[in-house]
This record gives C-alpha cells, sequence and structure tokens, in this order.
C-alpha cells in the first residue's frame, strides 16, 4: 500500500501501462519485491533484462479498444439551425433580430425537446386536413411517429433502458391500430399518410402463438372435419332438391291447359 501511494501519482496507468512484481534471480532473496523499474507492454516478449536480472509476470490486456457502434441517421438531422423555435413562430419580430439575440430564437442554441416540438409540426402540417385540425387520427399518427423514431434513437445508445423500450413497444402498437382502421375507412388517407411521413405497413400475421406439433395436427383434424361438414350439407342440400322438382313438374303439368 506504501508503495502505492508512492508511484501512483508519479505514473500514468492508461499510459504507460501496467505495473508488475518482479523477482530477484540471484543471490539476494527469494521474496517477492514489489518495484516499478519497468513494465511490460501488452504483446510483449515475457522475459527482459531490468536492474539486473529480474522476472516479468504476464499482465492483462488493460488498453483493449471498445468497439463503437454504427451512427444512426436522425430524424433531426434536416433541420436547420436558422429555423425559429416553435414558440416564437408567430411572433413577427422574431424574423427581424440579430446577433445573440437571434440565436436565442433559432434552434442554433435549442434543446432535443425543442427541435422534436419544430419536427412534429413539420409532421403535422404534411399530413392534416385543414390548418385547425389537431385531434384526427392522421395528426396524432404524426405525433407518434416522432416519438417512436426518437425512443428508437435513445434504445440504440442504451439497449438496456427496458422503461423506455416498453413505451416504444406501445407507442407502436397503438399507431398500428389507428393505421389499420384508418385504412379500412379512407384507403387514399392511408396512403398518403404512409407516404408522406416514409411509413411502411406490413400486415400482422395470421398466427401469433408458436406454431407447435400438437398445436398443427389439431389445425389441421379442425379444417379437415369442417371439409367433411359442409360436403355432407351440400349433399342433403342436393338430395332435398332433387325430391322436390319432380312434384313441381307434376303440378305444372296437372296445371296446364289442354
Amino acid at each position: 500500500m506504501l508503495l502505492r501511494r508512492i508511484f501512483y501519482p508519479a505514473l500514468n496507468l492508461k499510459q504507460v501501462g501496467s505495473i508488475v512484481n518482479c523477482r530477484v534471480a540471484q543471490g539476494v532473496t527469494s521474496r517477492p519485491l514489489p518495484t516499478v523499474c519497468c513494465y511490460r507492454p501488452p504483446g510483449k516478449v515475457q522475459y527482459e533484462e531490468c536492474n539486473g536480472s529480474l522476472h516479468f509476470q504476464p499482465c492483462r490486456y488493460y488498453g483493449k479498444a471498445v468497439p463503437k457502434k454504427p451512427d444512426v441517421p436522425s430524424q433531426l438531422d434536416g433541420l436547420t439551425p436558422t429555423m425559429l423555435k416553435q414558440a416564437f413562430v408567430p411572433v413577427k419580430l422574431a424574423e427581424q433580430t440579430d446577433g445573440v439575440v437571434k440565436k436565442l430564437l433559432t434552434l442554433e442554441l435549442a434543446s432535443r425537446k425543442e427541435k422534436l416540438e419544430v419536427k412534429r409540426e413539420e409532421l403535422i402540417d404534411k399530413v392534416r386536413s385543414s390548418p385547425y385540425d389537431r385531434s384526427s387520427s392522421e395528426v396524432q399518427i404524426a405525433v407518434l411517429t416522432v416519438k417512436i423514431r426518437n425512443l428508437q434513437e435513445h434504445l440504440h445508445k442504451y439497449p438496456k433502458d427496458k422503461s423506455n423500450k416498453r413505451r416504444m413497444l406501445m407507442a407502436v402498437d397503438r399507431r398500428k391500430k389507428m393505421l389499420k382502421n384508418l385504412r379500412l375507412t379512407s384507403y387514399e388517407t392511408f396512403e398518403n399518410v404512409c407516404q408522406q411521413l416514409g411509413i411502411v405497413y406490413t400486415f400482422p400475421p395470421e398466427y401469433y402463438r408458436r406454431v407447435t406439433r400438437r398445436w398443427a395436427a389439431k389445425k389441421a383434424l379442425c379444417i379437415k372435419v369442417f371439409n367433411e361438414v359442409k360436403q355432407k350439407r351440400l349433399a342433403e342440400k342436393r338430395k332435398l332438391l332433387d325430391e322436390s322438382s319432380p312434384k313441381e313438374t307434376s303440378v305444372l303439368k296437372e296445371g296446364t291447359p289442354v
């Protein structure tokens, strides 16, 4: 501990390497003597000479580089820093200012929350039918799209954030339901929303449960029984039609005038 307190402030372990224990090879003593005479860089030979004849113990590779994740394109990349914040858009004097005041009113010094507000309004303007539309399904889909993409960027950096992952999945399910209802009610509006927001709509799977052998055999048996019952009912209907058709023809023959 004493040597550690003495020599640690003098050496930077990240730059120099790792301090190892040296053992005197000849004559003086056989006890291990901790020294900081030299170090062994990773990947070098294990035995070198230092202050006579010393033995270097193997040390770990502490300077290993951490692989970086590829950058994901952000939805805020298209915003220019000269755009006004959403709170100052209706103010006419905001465009006439310059200098530090202009920077404070624009997105140059804005936070991420303020940039998301501007992006949200951009997507809403692409989709809404009237300037006063704030509650239609198209507007709600645009709002959910901004939220989902923001959470996706966050989870790419912090994949262990379970609470935000749950919020993202809930928002995805809600948007999927709204897109499904919009597709059934107004297909043209549905296509326009998907094109403007860049959403690829995929149909839900036919079965959500995991397919097992037992389930597949049971499903095949149910389909076979259904087809047999269907054929049996069709045969009964044809038999009834064949029995009723001669009576109708005989009645027609008796009623016809000679």
